[in-house]
């Protein structure tokens, strides 16, 4: 972690702004360049809220008092009345935030696990389609992106966030699964900053980002609008929201596996790995390369489980998507890329006199 994030930090569940408690530094190399970083911390919100950094990524979820307890209790003498307190007050929410993110943390957390930062593709992309795939969703150039704050709700493998920074912007990349851990550990760009933390419940500052990026992530929680509503505050006025999302396909054999995942996915996320395995993968490895398809066995696997394992995948038609957009004081909306599986599509905040 690197202390200037601090001032774009928020508690997820008060807004209030964090204190910082420094347990470690660390020394972390960007392009062979050292640089100190916060390896562990604590982050105080002004209630009972407390997040650790742990692995040089704050954890800011809702339930991440759960999720690290060992680690709390090491380092905050009052955890166990403080965690009492919350459970007390915030009982309602803290089981609906764990309920709703538990299959789904678990679901992306084993497909980036597959991900070889070396080798594999990110989505049929090597780095260089990466950035331009990133433009034109955005309608950014590499020129216009320097000096821009950027946040990546939902930011996966965390590559993109190290290109968009190479173009010398400032990106904030957020994911609730693992999958940060590895973002963190293998970012060689001082300006792409890693957390962990929910769309719903994102702990960022309202009103500061210059692009808010969101590629894939809404589609796969309970609502989309609602998630939609939860990451627009964070686009300063005259800034700009881009999501991308699913669209419906009139196709017999897509429906037919959004109906075969209606089942799959509700089984144990390790046991669908191994089932996936041993009858899609096959399948779709012979039908690929009869096509001419190159994909790398982990790529067509991350295919595969991105697809049948989420708990949520929603699919929506443009014109829906727009409409969340206006509602919420956007102008030129636009849908600025689509193609067989879904589209992305972009707004502008008014400007309020």
């Amino acid at each position: 972690m690197h202390e200037e994030m601090l001032e774009l930090l928020r508690c997820p569940v008060t807004r209030s702004r964090l204190r910082l408690q420094v347990i470690s530094r660390a020394v972390k190399q960007y392009g062979g360049r050292e640089v100190e970083v916060i390896d562990e911390g604590l982050l105080f919100s002004e209630s009972d809220w407390v997040y650790p950094v742990i692995r040089g990524v704050p954890r800011l979820l809702v339930e991440a008092f759960l999720d690290y307890p060992g680690f709390l209790a090491r380092h905050v003498p009052d955890f166990e009345q403080r965690k009492a307190r919350l459970e007390k007050a915030y009982h309602g929410l803290i089981n609906y935030s764990t309920r709703k993110n538990k299959r789904t943390r678990r679901s992306f957390s084993q497909e980036w696990s597959i991900f070889d930062y070396d080798h594999t593709k990110t989505w049929d992309a090597d780095k260089e389609v990466m950035l331009i795939r990133f433009c034109k969703e955005t309608g950014e150039t590499t020129d216009s992106l320097k000096g821009q704050l950027i946040f990546d709700a939902g930011c996966g493998n965390g590559l993109l966030n190290q290109l968009i920074a190479g173009c010398e912007a400032w990106v904030l990349g957020m994911d609730f699964s693992n999958s940060i851990e590895q973002a963190y550990a293998n970012n060689t760009q001082p300006g792409a900053w890693f957390i962990q933390g929910d769309v719903q419940f994102p702990p960022v500052a309202f009103s500061r980002f210059d692009i808010v990026h969101c590629s894939g992530v809404l589609i796969h929680t309970p609502n989309t609008e609602l998630s939609f509503s939860c990451i627009e505050p964070c686009v300063k006025p005259g800034g700009k929201l881009s999501v991308w999302l699913y669209h419906p396909r009139k196709d017999f054999i897509h429906n037919l596996f959004n109906g075969i995942r209606r089942v799959t996915s509700r089984l144990p996320i390790r046991l669908q790995f191994y089932l996936y395995a041993v009858t899609v993968f096959p399948l779709s490895y012979v039908v690929k390369r009869l096509k001419g398809n190159q994909q790398s066995p982990r790529e067509m696997m991350i295919h595969i489980l991105d697809w049948l394992s989420p708990e949520f995948r929603w699919e929506h038609e443009h014109s829906e998507a727009a409409s969340w957009f206006i509602k919420r004081n956007y102008a030129g909306v636009e849908v600025t890329t689509s193609d067989t599986f879904g589209f992305n599509i972009t707004g502008r905040k008014i400007v309020c006199e």
